[in-house]
C-alpha cells in the first residue's frame, strides 16, 4: 500500500477522538516499575521497513535479546515494504471495529505519521510515562515537529539525520557556509554550482533551504499549509533561483535529474559542491573511488534540514505495556550506542549526548567515523521539515517557475 492509500482510508472516518479504554487509563496512571512488570513476559509486534539486512539484524538479534533477557519480552519484527502497510492495517482494523490490533509498534515519520494524527488512531500523551524520554531535546523543532505536524507526545524518536554539504579541500578550502554566503559564492563562481531538479529528494531540500531563507526562517512556515503565506514566499524564492540560473553549472539551461549525477559533477570536478540528507553517503564515495580523499561535509551557521524518524503506538495496540518498554529500549544510551556503531547499523542517535553519564559519552567519542564525514553533533543548527503540502506545492512551484 503507497501513503495515499492509507490516507484516502483515513479520510473516511477523520479524528475519530476513540475513547479510552479502562486498561489504557490504569496503564497512564502506573510508575515505570510497575508497567514493566505488566508487559514482562508478553510480546510486542514491531512493524518496520525490512529493506535492510542492517536494520533487521539490529532489531531481531540486539534489541530483541535484550527484551528477552530482561523484560521476558518476545519481539515479533514485521518486515514491511512500505510503512503504510501498517498504518493501512491500523485503519483497517479500526474500520472493523477491532478493540486490540495486531500492531503494536511502528517506525514511522512525515506523511505516514500525519495520516493517523488525521484520523486520531495514535496513542499518545505518553512521553512522560518513559524514563528515557529525559534523555530527549523535545526542544528541538527537528525533533518536536514530524515534517512539520507537531508530534505531542505521539511519538518517540529512533534516529536523526540532516542535510549537508561537501567540498574538495583542495580545491575550495572555504567553502561558504550559510545560505546568503552560498548566494553569494554561486555569483562569483559562475558554473562551479547547480542543484539536481525536483522531485529528486535531495534537489527539492536544497529548493527548501532557499524557501526557508527567503521566508526570513523556519518560524514562517511551521503549521498547515497556507496559500498566502505560500505564495508571498514562493515569488522571493523564484526571483532567488532564477536570477542565480546564468552563474549555474552550464549557465542553468539544464539541471542534473538526480543526486547521482550531481555526485558524477562533482567528482568529476565540473561542480565545487555536492549535498545530500546523509552525510555518511560521502564517506561511502570516497571509500568507492568516487570522491577524492581530500573530501569534507559540513553545515551552514544558519541551519539546515533535519529529519527525525520515529516509533508509534498505535490507539487499538493490543500490547502496549510492551511497546512502551520497547520505546524506551530503544531510546536508552546503550541500545542508540550500539546503534551508532557503522559496523551495527551507524544510524544518528535521536538522543542529547550531553544528557548520557560520561562512560557513555566517552564511548560514542570513541566510535570510528570516516574523516569526510562530519559528526552530527558538529553539523550545525537544525531547521525542521515543512508539512507534506508545502512541500508538494514548493516541488510544482518550482517546475511552473523555475525549471521551465
Amino acid at each position: 500500500m503507497k501513503p495515499v492509500t492509507a490516507l484516502l482510508l483515513a479520510l473516511a472516518f477523520p479524528a475519530m477522538l476513540h475513547a479510552e479504554t479502562p486498561d489504557d487509563a490504569a496503564l497512564r496512571g502506573m510508575d515505570w516499575i510497575r508497567i514493566t512488570e505488566t508487559a514482562r513476559g508478553g510480546e510486542v509486534n514491531f512493524f518496520l521497513w525490512g529493506g535492510s539486512d542492517t536494520i533487521n539484524r539490529y532489531v531481531s538479534e540486539d534489541i530483541a535479546a535484550i527484551l528477552a533477557r530482561d523484560y521476558d519480552i518476545t519481539l515479533n519484527r514485521v518486515g514491511l515494504t512500505d510503512t503504510a502497510e501498517a498504518v493501512t492495517i491500523v485503519l483497517a482494523e479500526t474500520e472493523a471495529g477491532v478493540i486490540e490490533g495486531s500492531v503494536d509498534l511502528i517506525w514511522i515519520n512525515g506523511e505516514n505519521f500525519r495520516t493517523l494524527r488525521q484520523a486520531d488512531l495514535a496513542w499518545c500523551n505518553v512521553t512522560g510515562l518513559l524514563p528515557n524520554s529525559a534523555l530527549v531535546d523535545w526542544q528541538s523543532p527537528a525533533i518536536a515537529n514530524d515534517f512539520g505536524t507537531p508530534v505531542e507526545g505521539c511519538e518517540q524518536p529512533w534516529n536523526t539525520t540532516q542535510f549537508a554539504f561537501a567540498h574538495d579541500t583542495a580545491r575550495l578550502p572555504d567553502p561558504p557556509r550559510s545560505i546568503p554566503a552560498l548566494l553569494e559564492w554561486i555569483r562569483a563562481n559562475p558554473g562551479q554550482f547547480t542543484y539536481p531538479a525536483p522531485p529528486d529528494f535531495n534537489g527539492s531540500a536544497f529548493v527548501r533551504h532557499v524557501f526557508t531563507h527567503a521566508a526570513g526562517g523556519p518560524d514562517a512556515l511551521t503549521g498547515p499549509f497556507d496559500q498566502a503565506r505560500f505564495d508571498a514566499v514562493a515569488s522571493k524564492t523564484w526571483a532567488i533561483l532564477n536570477e542565480l540560473k546564468p552563474h549555474l553549472w552550464r549557465a542553468g539551461r539544464t539541471y542534473p535529474a538526480s543526486i547521482t549525477q550531481l555526485n558524477d559533477l562533482f567528482a568529476n570536478s565540473e561542480v565545487a559542491l555536492t549535498f545530500n540528507y546523509d552525510a555518511a553517503q560521502f564517506g561511502q564515495a570516497v571509500d568507492a573511488g568516487l570522491f577524492p580523499p581530500t573530501t569534507r561535509s559540513y553545515g551552514l551557521t544558519d541551519g539546515t534540514l533535519a529529519n527525525t524518524n520515529y516509533t508509534l503506538i498505535p490507539f487499538n495496540a493490543a500490547n502496549k505495556a510492551a511497546a512502551l518498554v520497547t520505546q524506551n529500549l530503544l531510546l536508552s544510551g546503550e541500545a542508540q550506542l550500539r546503534k551508532a556503531d557503522p559496523a551495527v547499523w551507524g544510524a544518528a542517535p535521536a538522543i542529547a549526548l550531553d544528557r548520557l553519564e560520561a562512560r557513555l559519552q566517552a564511548a560514542f567519542a570513541a566510535l570510528p567515523r570516516h574523516p569526510s564525514v562530519i559528526a552530527m553533533q558538529d553539523i550545525g543548527p537544525t531547521l525542521p521539515e515543512l508539512q507534506a503540502d508545502w512541500i508538494s506545492a514548493i516541488e510544482a512551484g518550482w517546475k511552473a517557475n523555475v525549471g521551465q
